[in-house]
């Protein structure tokens, strides 16, 4: 048996963005994070899983709590995966992020990106 615990479309307003001109006001940005757990035994105890609480308490210190704007969304998920890689009990990490509003040359698509991380 394989745990996988996420969050999906968790959406959070920030200003951040390669162009100086998305620093002036926040934009979404949409998260989903799936994490999956090592072993295969039952879970019984919170302490034994990834709690989908602590998913989005890491996505918000990345877009709340940075120094300066992030200009990549490609840093975003790293920063995330920097925290969530903490918890022991993590394998591998997928996280995706949408900028529904990003600056596009013409209208239509959804911008994204997607990080695969595994636990060596």
């Amino acid at each position: 048996m394989q745990w996988r615990v996420g969050l999906e479309a968790y959406e959070v307003n920030a200003a951040h963005g390669y162009y100086d001109e998305e620093h002036a006001a926040p934009q979404p940005f949409i998260f989903t994070v799936w994490a999956t757990l090592t072993g295969n035994e039952r879970i019984e105890a919170l302490d034994d899983t990834l709690n989908y609480a602590d998913i989005q308490v890491a996505v918000d210190e990345v877009m709340f709590n940075s120094e300066k704007p992030i200009r990549l969304m490609e840093e975003m998920a790293q920063q995330i995966v920097d925290l969530l890689a903490q918890h022991a009990g993590v394998a591998s990490l997928i996280v995706r992020i949408e900028k529904p509003e990003a600056p596009l040359p013409h209208p239509g698509g959804l911008p994204v990106i997607e990080v695969v991380w595994h636990r060596e």
